[in-house]
């Protein structure tokens, strides 16, 4: 079986790169998409959510924020702001940061930014979400 290099990205370099991976999933804004070894070359954008990669039978899970992923036959790039594997999350800063969200979502004050909130509170979740995973 011929295999994909994925190298995710963020502002401060790569995260996590990997090669003979069999399938990426990845979780896009128009749905969940898989990616395997001469896939069409794609460009996807991203939302928040996790990345799944399988190597050898076993599975990764990486928590990602929105971004983008470049499909090409033998690669995959995916460029995001924040990546964290499921071995990497910490659960209570996780759980903390949920709580900081929906006190500030809950906040009824005119200043509460409720967009940048709402947000922090996906990233949350979807944080806690991966950690299952370790």
């Amino acid at each position: 079986m011929k295999t994909l290099t994925l190298d995710i990205v963020t502002p401060n370099g790569s995260v996590y790169k990997e090669d003979d991976v069999e399938i990426v999933v990845l979780q896009t804004t128009a749905g969940e998409m898989g990616v395997m070894y001469g896939h069409i070359p794609t460009v996807a954008p991203l939302k928040i959510g996790h990345i799944k990669v399988t190597k050898d039978g076993k599975s990764d899970y990486i928590a990602v924020t929105e971004g983008f992923a470049e499909v090409r036959q033998e690669k995959v790039n995916i460029l995001v702001q924040a990546a964290e594997s499921a071995e990497d999350i910490d659960l209570e800063r996780a759980k903390s940061a949920k709580e900081r969200a929906t006190f500030y979502l809950d906040d009824d004050a005119d200043d509460t930014d409720h967009k940048r909130a709402s947000r922090a509170l996906k990233r949350a979740e979807n944080r806690i979400e991966v950690a299952k995973y370790k």
